[in-house]
């Protein structure tokens, strides 16, 4: 880990204010969030659904208009996930 990443806020489930559920468009640059994807100790379970990503860690696809952006990275993350299909939130 970096020692520049900064912690989810557990209680607002955000990061640099930026709230951890919505709909969610993956960019290939100048993203709102750096993503790596762990199968172990993630900062976050996200789920993947279709619709109402209205709690901590759903998230759903869209094309345009989202409500933040991400990009998939290999070295250093804003945020690593761990996709899961039930129970997502803050790990």
């Amino acid at each position: 880990m970096s020692s520049q990443r900064i912690a989810v806020d557990a209680a607002s489930c955000s990061l640099n204010g930026i709230t951890l559920y919505g709909k969610v468009q993956i960019v290939d640059s100048f993203p709102d969030l750096k993503v790596k994807r762990v199968t172990s100790f993630p900062d976050l379970n996200v789920q993947w659904v279709n619709r109402f990503p209205d709690r901590c860690g759903k998230w759903q696809e869209v094309s345009s208009f989202p409500d933040f952006t991400i990009q998939y990275v290999d070295s250093f993350p804003d945020l690593e996930i761990e996709e899961v299909t039930s129970f997502p939130g803050v790990a």
